[in-house]
């Protein structure tokens, strides 16, 4: 279980550029090899293979680049998207990499992914205005059932929780990143709510009079783990440990999935990080998420 994911340091790493080109449906099994290195850190990209069963852009609009040896060996990769995900990538190839992502013109909302990778990429990007740097965010993982009993209220969302669930998705994006994710318009981010829900993938705890209570997402999943994201308590339910079991309720549902869950949390968040320890998360590595 344990991630290589770890703080970045630029003396690490100083080997040669390397040539960096675009993946194809050929390389799947090379791209497959290399994200089951660390299937916990890598879940993002691995995901994207278990639905697509490729390397190459499949309908996402994204593309995935990558670096080979001199033996013509897939040694690390980079997701080109709305975001920007590094795969294996050690710091003295973050230039080769910036150079990639400048050079295919597209627009991107971040960079995360392990700290190491992502703070040195960002670091090649020169003059890339950012909006939040977050250098240190534990990436933690559970391979195991909770240590704390499931709350048994929390169930799979449906299509017919949208209205009242939707409201609770702005308000935790909000909470997190700073600005409402339907400020620009809603479509976009309401379909990928919706394809949460379709997908089994989106669970909540409902009050009394039908409100969102607690609520998460599992964000990625591939065959061996899953990622946790979206994790919002109602502020009036807030210190009353009910964090906990809706917590222990969605490591149950995603181990039916994956046998490994996983989620990263702002190192400065110290009551999530208690309320994950509490249910048997561990550390197994550090992110870092670069907002644009």
């Amino acid at each position: 279980m344990l991630s290589k994911a770890a703080p970045w340091s630029p003396s690490r790493s100083r080997s040669a550029a390397p040539q960096v080109r675009r993946l194809v449906h050929e390389d799947t099994p090379a791209l497959a090899e290399l994200v089951s290195v660390d299937p916990v850190a890598n879940v993002f990209v691995a995901a994207h293979l278990d639905a697509t069963g490729s390397a190459a852009a499949v309908g996402s609009g994204a593309e995935i680049v990558g670096a080979f040896d001199g033996d013509g060996r897939l040694t690390s990769a980079c997701w080109l998207g709305a975001n920007i995900v590094p795969v294996e990538v050690v710091p003295a190839h973050a230039p080769t990499y910036a150079q990639a992502i400048r050079g295919s013109h597209r627009r991107f909302a971040s960079i995360f992914g392990p700290a190491e990778a992502t703070l040195a990429i960002f670091s090649a990007l020169d003059g890339a205005p950012a909006r939040d740097v977050r250098p240190d965010q534990p990436l933690l993982a559970l391979d195991g059932p909770p240590a704390v009993p499931v709350d048994p209220l929390v169930r799979v969302t449906t299509e017919a929780d949208f209205d009242v669930l939707a409201p609770a998705c702005v308000s935790m994006f909000e909470e997190e990143v700073g600005y409402s994710p339907v400020a620009g318009g809603s479509e976009n981010y309401y379909r990928r709510v919706r394809q949460l829900i379709a997908a089994g993938h989106s669970f909540a705890r409902f009050g009394e009079r039908g409100e969102v209570v607690f609520k998460a997402e599992l964000g990625s999943v591939s065959s061996a783990a899953t990622q946790v994201q979206g994790v919002w308590v109602d502020p009036r339910h807030r210190g009353t440990g009910l964090s906990h079991g809706g917590m222990a309720a969605i490591v149950e549902h995603a181990r039916a999935i994956a046998p490994i869950v996983s989620l990263y949390v702002n190192d400065y968040n110290h009551r999530a990080r208690a309320a994950y320890r509490k249910v048997g998360f561990e550390q197994v590595g550090t992110f870092a998420t670069v907002l644009f």
